[in-house]
């Protein structure tokens, strides 16, 4: 065989395996709020020195900074994640001209693929909102709401009921999701009986409580969209979202974020079985921002305790981690910015 055979056959070879590099069908984006590098750690500690996160070998940093500032909100971050642009601290959905920007979840929507939400906060919280709302202040909460009624999104769990039914405004939002089909749900057991359709899951009025008092309302909430989602042929987009995490750093209490560490790994650990069983599922982990400045500078394997110092009651301007697993997961590895997720997910799952 001549050398220009070889290099010929070698050239195919490596031609073939890039066209032949599955893509994911599926799409599961998981947010911790507020999780850093630091935050994984403790809650692995607190957890016997291990978590589900551990299985996700494609690993790397987004970098969170927003267009305005050197440390974002989540709100800013949300959108950076969600519609690939960074704009500025406090708005949803939004450049920074005040423009409104078509989000990963919308456009999945407008190419036939089924959407969700799940979060433990209100879904009208800055992260969720960025999802699927454009506001300009993430504090207009019943705006944020209204803006549920003009994305087709299939299913959507969280907190945040009386944005929905006691508005100022006098409109029910209840009664006109049911009049787009939504079935609602007013708590977890309601929400865990919907097998198929379009689903409002308005589990508590407000935020729902923080762990361990919620119970296992994350993963029990991942469980039914994914069960729900799957049956569209085109595949889906999930966004879940580990919110209170944020809340237990910015009080500078390790055990309240660790709490809520578990459980968003707990979450995790549903979304793996799923997408190993599925195969066409690519999951991407990684944070909207870090929350505390938090540093370990002791600790305790074996009774898994950290002494926790903290550097702020905010958040920090630094990395957070990006862990993926499944097809197209190598994309997301290295340093990245947090605006370039959308374009690397629209791309591997073909959308217009």
């Amino acid at each position: 065989m001549s050398k220009k055979t070889i290099l010929l056959f070698t050239v195919l070879l490596l031609v073939l395996s890039v066209t032949a590099a599955p893509k994911p069908k599926n799409v599961v984006f998981l947010i911790g709020d507020g999780m850093g590098i630091a935050q994984v750690y403790a809650g692995m500690v607190a957890n016997g020195n291990t978590l589900t996160l551990e299985q996700f070998k494609h690993v790397g940093f987004s970098k969170t900074y927003s267009y305005d500032n050197f440390t974002t909100d989540s709100a800013a971050g949300g959108t950076a994640l969600s519609s690939g642009i960074k704009t500025r601290n406090g708005m949803i959905g939004m450049n920074p001209d005040s423009t409104k920007v078509e989000t990963i979840l919308e456009q999945a929507d407008r190419n036939g693929l089924a959407t969700g939400i799940v979060v433990s906060c209100a879904v009208t919280h800055a992260t969720p909102a960025s999802y699927i709302a454009h506001q300009i202040n993430r504090g207009m909460e019943e705006e944020i709401a209204a803006d549920f009624l003009k994305t087709d999104v299939d299913v959507f769990i969280g907190g945040g009921r009386k944005y929905f039914e006691k508005r100022k405004d006098g409109r029910n939002l209840i009664d006109e999701l049911k009049a787009k089909d939504y079935q609602i749900a007013n708590n977890m057991d309601e929400v865990k009986k919907v097998k198929s359709g379009k689903l409002a899951g308005l589990v508590t009025d407000g935020h729902p409580a923080a762990m361990p008092d919620r119970g296992d309302m994350l993963p029990d909430a991942t469980s039914t969209a994914l069960n729900i989602l799957k049956s569209n042929k085109k595949g889906f987009f999930l966004m879940i979202e580990g919110s209170q995490i944020d809340w237990g750093n910015h009080s500078n209490d390790v055990e309240f974020s660790n709490r809520e560490m578990i459980d968003f790994d707990k979450t995790i650990s549903k979304v793996l079985e799923f997408a190993k069983k599925d195969g066409k599922t690519l999951i991407i982990i990684t944070a909207d921002h870090e929350t505390g400045g938090l540093t370990m500078p002791s600790g305790s394997l074996e009774k898994g305790e950290v002494k926790a110092k903290y550097t702020t009651g905010g958040h920090s301007g630094i990395v957070v981690p990006v862990f993926a697993f499944g097809p197209g997961a190598e994309e997301f590895t290295g340093f990245m910015e947090n605006s370039s997720f959308k374009e690397k997910i629209a791309k591997l799952l073909k959308l217009k």
